[in-house]
């Protein structure tokens, strides 16, 4: 895949702060937090593929509290099999609900790999359509999260999960509930 085969737009004024997408022929293929590179030159509106025009759209429509869920397809290039299961068990996370690391360790088949499946929900390439800000530790409290976790409390909130704080330790309401995932 070339240079010329990946498409991408930012997105500067989301709740989370600017977001950039990245698009494949294939799909989805990244999603970033953070200000764009002076040097960089997304696809202006007007020239965005289709796929890029869905992407940006059902954004902005999950940022506006009007999405739950995502119906993209997905560019997983350079990801293993292990992050594949893992990020097939955060798409099941439906929209205001949480799991823990433990439980998706759990649900890959992997009962005492909570802290692999840690490393892999890190590694997520296309957070917010893959739904890795609705892991938290297994007492209840944030955790990490690669965007930052501004990002993941803002998310979170989008989705009517209240968060005391935005450290590490910071507990997340309502608590976690034990389900299958």
């Amino acid at each position: 895949m070339t240079a010329a085969d990946v498409h991408y737009a930012h997105l500067p004024g989301t709740p989370v702060g600017p977001v950039t997408v990245w698009v494949s022929s294939t799909g989805v293929r990244h999603i970033e937090f953070g200000p764009l590179p002076s040097t960089s030159n997304p696809d202006p509106p007007e020239s965005r593929p289709e796929l890029l025009r869905r992407v940006v759209g059902q954004l902005e429509e999950y940022f506006g509290g009007e999405r739950r869920s995502f119906a993209l397809p997905l560019d997983l290039h350079g990801v293993t099999d292990f992050q594949r299961q893992v990020y097939a068990c955060l798409q099941d996370i439906r929209f205001g609900n949480l799991t823990t690391y433990g439980d998706l360790a759990q649900a890959v088949g992997s009962p005492q790999g909570a802290q692999a499946v840690g490393q892999a929900v890190g590694a997520n390439p296309i957070p917010i359509v893959i739904p890795c800000h609705r892991v938290v530790t297994s007492d209840g409290r944030l955790g990490g999260f690669s965007g930052g976790l501004p990002a993941k409390v803002a998310l979170l909130g989008i989705e009517g999960v209240e968060v005391a704080g935005t450290q590490p330790t910071s507990r997340v309401r309502p608590e976690i509930i034990r389900l299958p995932l």
